[in-house]
């Protein structure tokens, strides 16, 4: 589900977590906040595919958390607030985990972040979009 048919779905690039995709990541986003604890943390890493078999996940949220596709699991319901639990049991920095959904190295999408980040270029609803970015 990528919020087709809402007046929000024509962002590009975009994925609004409203309550259809909370439904759909209920349990992938309850998994990441199990990551919490420490004894879970260490379940976990010593066989992620059995913790995760531990929850009612789709096999495609089971595999986007064993790629470490945040963009898919967003796709998937998932909420980047609980998603980072994922990145910080693996001891990365929330903006490690950000970076692996754009197409910069960490050091080049911090340096974007320090200098305003992304333009507003190219995001923005498509019928707000000067005609020549309108494909």
């Amino acid at each position: 589900m990528n919020n087709n048919n809402k007046p929000y779905s024509n962002i590009p690039g975009t994925t609004v977590f409203d309550g259809d995709m909370a439904r759909m990541g209920f349990h992938l986003n309850q998994f990441c906040m199990s990551l919490m604890q420490a004894s879970n943390r260490t379940a976990f890493k010593h066989d992620e595919r059995a913790y995760l078999d531990q929850w009612p996940l789709t096999e495609e949220q089971k595999n986007a958390v064993l790629a470490r596709d945040f963009t898919t699991l967003i796709s998937l319901g998932g909420n980047i607030y609980y998603l980072v639990k994922i990145s910080s049991t693996d001891g990365l920095s929330v903006a490690a985990a950000v970076s692996s959904m754009t197409n910069l190295s960490l050091e080049d999408y911090l340096e974007m972040m320090r200098n305003g980040g992304r333009s507003p270029e190219g995001n923005r609803y498509v019928e707000h979009a000067p005609s020549e970015e309108k494909t």
